[in-house]
């Protein structure tokens, strides 16, 4: 069973999908690190020299083959669900936990980091809400679960993750 994170740029995509997959004993594939192996440079350097429509583009190529994987842990970029193609493939092709943080709370976590080329403006958190507001229906349309992560540690996000797919049926029990 292949397992897609879906949330806003910080809400524990990669942190919280290398844990479930060691928990889960499945591989881990972050899709930006394949995108960025596929392209030979760096998401950011991409999306200046080519723009976000051309590196959307990448993505939902990319997307598209990961997707295919019935064995993994898959962490999507934050803005995956743009394209109605994703949004269908990750939805049909596997389970999908929408980790859901306020954008204050993400503003919170990133506003030291350089390396997310959409939170680079003069007003992050007014470009955080902006997000959210457009990406969080296509999240919930995209998702089989939804998580807050507000205060929970990633091992206690994992056992709730787990504890969603053992009742759907969509893992086997953990023992």
């Amino acid at each position: 069973m292949s397992i897609s994170l879906v949330g806003l740029p910080g809400s524990g995509k990669t942190t919280v999908g290398r844990q479930l997959a060691r928990r889960l004993r499945l591989p881990f594939v972050d899709s930006d690190h394949a995108i960025e192996t596929r392209i030979g440079c760096s998401i950011r350097e991409f999306f200046d020299r080519e723009g976000e429509a051309r590196f959307r583009d990448m993505e939902e190529v990319v997307l598209d083959t990961l997707s295919l994987d019935p064995h993994c842990v898959l962490s999507t970029g934050g803005g995956a669900v743009l394209r109605p193609n994703n949004r269908a493939n990750l939805h049909s092709r596997g389970q999908v936990v929408y980790l859901k943080s306020t954008p204050e709370e993400l503003f919170r976590r990133l506003r030291h980091d350089v390396s997310r080329p959409l939170l680079q403006v003069a007003d992050p958190l007014s470009r955080m809400r902006e997000l959210f507001a457009v990406r969080d229906p296509l999240y919930r349309e995209t998702a089989h679960f939804v998580l807050e992560t507000g205060r929970p540690s990633v091992a206690t996000l994992v056992n709730m993750i787990v504890m969603q797919l053992e009742l759907a049926g969509a893992v086997p029990a953990q023992n």
